[in-house]
């Protein structure tokens, strides 16, 4: 798996990462969201670099003019409910992409928090066959809700390719998903990647719950 770690260079992606992960401003929800929003918008033209691309002429009122633009058929992926304000920062940019949503949760099999597990609920996707899946989320902490969320997605079809975006990783994360998807024909962009997981098995030192802070607490 290549991985792209945006915080390694300047841009103004990381003030908008500082933004989410500041608690004097995550009491603002609105700017929470667009702020992931924008976090997708930017990684989505990252990564539009590294699609398939062919020359195409175009009517204009006075002639033809050749554009190089994308051949992938693409589908933009998301989990629920944290996923949304990702997913449409990448909608934002990809416009014309179809899009598949994956119910995941987790929950723990211990009194005291330390076993996780991860449920699958509920699955709307087109068909995946001969497709490039963008598969978002904004935290990769174990790494097994996104590739549980991509086994779920291939029981409506194998996509041509994978592309995972998330914002705020853990190493422990990246490394599930390098062993889960060996070789370089997967890619994996975070905004940033944190150091290690607490013993509840949150990113350190992350940001908190990214779906609290986007739409409010759950029972």
């Amino acid at each position: 798996m290549q991985v792209f770690n945006f915080a390694e260079s300047n841009s103004v992606l990381n003030q908008y990462v500082s933004e989410i992960r500041d608690v004097a401003v995550q009491t603002d929800r609105l700017r929470f969201r667009r702020n992931i929003e924008r976090i997708g918008e930017l990684m989505a033209y990252e990564m539009s670099k590294h699609l398939s691309y062919s020359v195409k002429q175009v009517q204009t009122p006075l002639g033809i003019a050749e554009s190089s633009t994308p051949d992938d058929q693409l589908v933009v992926g998301t989990v629920f409910r944290a996923g949304l304000p990702l997913h449409t920062g990448f909608l934002n940019v990809f416009d014309q992409a179809d899009n598949a949503f994956v119910s995941a949760y987790r929950y723990y099999k211990d009194k005291e928090c330390r076993e996780l597990d991860v449920h699958i609920e509920y699955i709307a996707t087109p068909d995946l066959t001969g497709k490039t899946l963008l598969l978002v989320d904004p935290m990769l902490a174990t790494g097994e809700s996104m590739e549980l969320a991509y086994r779920a997605f291939q029981t409506k079809g194998t996509p041509k390719r994978l592309m995972i975006a998330c914002v705020i990783a853990s190493s422990e994360g990246v490394a599930h998903l390098q062993k889960a998807f060996p070789g370089d024909d997967v890619m994996l962009w975070c905004a940033a990647i944190d150091p290690h997981l607490n013993e509840r098995k949150y990113i350190v030192p992350g940001l908190g719950d990214a779906g609290d802070l986007a739409f409010g607490g759950k029972l």
